[in-house]
């Protein structure tokens, strides 16, 4: 059996949350009650109706459009495959839940990875080293200039 991540504490909780492998980064609790950023529709070969949410300090720095963000910010990605509305046929609405991806703002911490740590997550569970290994790359080959984020505040 390999182990595909660490296990760290949640805060005044007790409870063991997975993290990823690399930066340690957890699914944070209460995320689906946070702000919507921006919704995104990914085409081939994802095919993935996507949804970033963010916290307090994220939001207040999207609309001061403050970067770099500070450090405290949390975004969180939900993906889900899109299929067809059966109800409407131009329409396409979430399917079977695919990803939860997490970008943490800690300038310290990761400092090596543009001041982010990355966690992507499958049915509650981390990824392995090797996708976790792809993701600041991304980030800082597309999208440095904006602090490593790709998700604009949508209007």
């Amino acid at each position: 059996m390999a182990i595909v991540g660490a296990i760290s504490i949640a805060r005044g909780e007790g409870v063991r949350k997975p993290a990823s492998p690399i930066y340690g980064v957890n699914v944070p609790d209460g995320y689906r009650k946070w702000e919507l950023i921006a919704p995104a529709l990914e085409h081939e070969p994802l095919n993935e109706l996507r949804a970033v949410v963010g916290n307090p300090t994220a939001i207040a720095a999207y609309r001061a459009k403050t970067l770099p963000f500070p450090d405290g910010t949390v975004l969180v990605k939900l993906a889900w495959k899109h299929i067809q509305s059966p109800e409407f046929e131009s329409a396409l609405v979430p399917g079977a839940a695919t990803t939860v991806q997490v970008m943490v703002k800690d300038s310290k911490k990761y400092a090596a990875s543009g001041g982010w740590g990355f966690g992507r997550f499958i049915d509650g569970r981390p990824v392995d080293k090797a996708q976790h290994e792809t993701c600041f790359a991304c980030h800082e080959a597309r999208v440095k200039a904006r602090d490593y984020v790709f998700t604009r505040l949508a209007p």
